[in-house]
């Protein structure tokens, strides 16, 4: 993988690509080390999640939530897409590593002190001093998330699966026992603000340790190279910068039109529907990206990878979605209580996230790895044209509509960057519809059997917390049996391309 001729410093430590063996083999590899840390750290966040939403109220996980908003949105600034843009390069790596590391830290000082700034708008907007606060405080993530930039994607560049391996599951770890601690002890909302922080010098020790890299060690910062990468991270940053908005657009809307209850409800319901957004990110989009990226002079290779991840994300996601809306609310309310139904709600009006980010995945980072990120402007106005539209219109209906409004406006994004790279894969309609349409079909009709079956009948959210768990794992179960009989029976292609990537990474 490391680029030919250069030197063995210039691939800024790319010695443990050229031990890789085929691409294909790579990929394989990383996607079962993505999946073993995918469930690894999930099962800590779920874990965590169950306690927290016991020792924690709903306000005070919707005061969390807004004051760490424009933290959040910041960050994409303090980045600005230079990671993609470093994974993508195939010259001057030294200097490009540390023209990135420069960049981003001086952006990240520069958008922690306007974060600190805005702490009394903040406390204005949500009418709490505590929100002003937790901004204020969290300033300083935005510094330490920067730092993590350079050598993450250099990670990721070299096909290093260290950090889904050893640093995702630290960092999930460290917040989930800081947090959990902290809050039990009474520290109330400032335990999850102790544990971000926590969880994320964690990320940036770990990080920085695995990647053998140094600023300065064979590079020099240069603004022309910077300009270079900015032209193909433009389009990458207003996408990210537009979401971000958005995010701090709904919590605003929701704590303020709504109140901080219901943002709280927002930010679990959230945190859950992302489960499935976060599994395509760990174990396809991690891979994809550098991936297409050196497939693209191979036509034929880059045609068949396209396909064959498309296939096998949709298969995972959409049943996925399926039965969030079946028995996503009963679900919630049987792990975190019914306190947190409103949470269930917001669950189920999220469910098409999952297929939408799915759909991303392949467009998306089909688009990046070819070059021609341009294409993503589209995608950005469609999506943020429509996502403000709908969440003022749904508004009215509460947490539904603004969750409505999230998952459609995530669905058409991932389906028009799909349309948008099928040219670049050479991929006609009728090869996308093949793969996308029976499936949803497939993965329906024993969602609507479920969910008859849990709402009219079972009601297992009135059971209790452990018969009420026994019952939904059994209904989960036989929910995937249904669907995969579905599949062999009615998709049979699907069926094979799924179980020969499930027989893969057993294998890895």
């Amino acid at each position: 993988m490391a680029e030919a001729g250069s030197s063995s410093r210039s691939d800024v430590g790319a010695s443990g690509a050229g031990a890789v063996g085929s691409l294909s083999g790579t990929l394989r590899r990383g996607a079962a080390i993505s999946t073993g840390s995918l469930i690894f750290t999930q099962m800590v966040s779920l874990a965590q999640t169950l306690v927290l939403a016991r020792l924690l109220s709903p306000a005070e996980v919707g005061w969390f939530a807004a004051g760490t908003v424009l933290s959040g949105f910041l960050l994409t600034f303090a980045e600005g897409g230079m990671s993609n843009a470093l994974v993508q390069r195939e010259s001057r790596l030294d200097d490009v590593a540390d023209t990135v590391f420069w960049v981003t830290l001086l952006t990240g000082v520069g958008w922690a002190v306007v974060t600190v700034a805005s702490a009394p708008l903040m406390s204005r907007i949500f009418g709490s001093d505590t929100v002003g606060l937790i901004t204020a405080v969290s300033a300083g993530t935005i510094v330490l998330h920067a730092l993590t930039t350079v050598p993450d994607a250099l990670m990721q560049r070299r096909f290093d699966f260290r950090p889904r391996l050893i640093v995702q599951p630290v960092v999930a770890v460290t917040f989930a026992v800081t947090s959990v601690t902290l809050c039990a002890t009474g520290f109330g909302v400032w335990g999850l603000v102790i544990g971000s922080y926590c969880s994320i010098v964690a990320w940036l020790v770990a990080t920085w340790t695995l990647a053998g890299w140094r600023p300065g060690a064979g590079g020099r910062p240069s603004f022309a190279l910077w300009r270079e990468m900015a032209r193909f991270s433009l389009p990458l940053v207003v996408w990210t910068v537009v979401n971000r908005a958005r995010d701090l657009l709904e919590t605003a809307v929701v704590g303020g039109a709504l109140s901080t209850t219901a943002l709280g409800y927002y930010r679990y319901g959230r945190r859950l529907g992302a489960v499935p957004e976060m599994a395509v990110i760990a174990v396809g989009s991690y891979v994809l990206f550098p991936a297409f990226s050196r497939l693209t002079g191979d036509p034929e290779r880059f045609r068949s990878a396209f396909l064959r991840a498309l296939q096998v994300l949709w298969c995972l996601m959409v049943p996925v979605a399926c039965f969030i809306v079946a028995a996503g609310e009963p679900l919630v309310t049987v792990l975190l209580g019914e306190k947190w139904r409103g949470a269930g709600v917001m669950l189920v009006a999220l469910a098409g996230i999952g297929p939408g980010v799915a759909l991303g995945a392949i467009g998306m980072e089909s688009i990046k790895g070819v070059g021609r990120t341009r294409l993503l402007h589209w995608v950005t106005l469609v999506s943020t044209a429509l996502g403000i539209g709908l969440l003022f219109v749904l508004l009215p209906l509460g947490l539904t509509g603004v969750g409505v409004a999230l998952s459609t406006s995530l669905l058409a994004a991932g389906l028009l960057s799909l349309l948008l790279a099928r040219p670049l894969a050479g991929v006609t309609f009728g090869e996308l519809a093949h793969r996308l349409v029976p499936l949803v079909l497939v993965a329906a009709l024993p969602a609507v059997a479920v969910g008859l079956l849990e709402h009219l009948l079972i009601h297992s959210d009135q059971r209790g917390f452990l018969l009420g768990t026994a019952i939904m794992l059994v209904e989960g179960v036989g929910y995937l049996g249904l669907y995969a009989a579905g599949l062999a029976l009615f998709a049979p292609a699907a069926w094979r391309e799924l179980s020969s990537a499930m027989r893969q990474l057993r294998h890895r």
